[in-house]
């Protein structure tokens, strides 16, 4: 009996590679002459992003500067999700990005839908915060995991335990 070969499709952010991002973005802020002279800074903690600058083009330019970095670090900027513009004290704003672990259940259920959709002969099972894709061809896995990188999710995917 042939044995089945599966692969987990997971969404997941190294919190290590943003810290690296955040770290090359602070450094560039203290040296560009646009932020000369104004209050801007990048915090990071393990699950939290926290962006504090004088007005809000000043928010938009900060967030550019860490967006560029965090692509170069190979981090999609689709795993954080921004909150609420906030009034800070001494005429700052403010604004926290939380990163994102785990494909929302929505987005399991429309992926789950698109594989059997797309007649490869594989299933797709929701296993929590990520989807299993089991098949007997290894082959069929990858016309799969094509399928999924071509779609428009909210969520960047990696592929792990493949298993054939």
């Amino acid at each position: 009996m042939a044995k089945d070969c599966s692969f987990d499709v997971v969404s997941k952010i190294d919190p290590q590679e943003v810290r690296n991002a955040v770290d090359q973005a602070r450094r560039e802020v203290a040296t560009r002459f646009d932020f000369k002279g104004s209050k801007c800074e990048i915090d990071f903690d393990a699950e939290k992003l926290k962006l504090v600058a004088d007005d809000e083009p000043k928010l938009e330019q900060l967030k550019d500067v860490l967006d560029s970095k965090l692509i170069k670090r190979g981090v999609s900027t689709k795993g954080l999700e921004w909150g609420k513009l906030q009034a800070a004290g001494h005429m700052t704003v403010r604004q926290e990005a939380t990163l994102k672990a785990g494909i929302p259940q929505v987005d399991g259920k429309k992926m789950a839908a698109a594989i059997k959709e797309s007649k490869v002969k594989v299933q797709a099972s929701i296993l929590g915060d990520h989807l299993r894709v089991t098949g007997k061809s290894k082959d069929d896995l990858q016309e799969a995991m094509a399928l999924l990188r071509k779609g428009d999710w909210s969520v960047d995917l990696q592929f792990t335990n493949f298993q054939g």
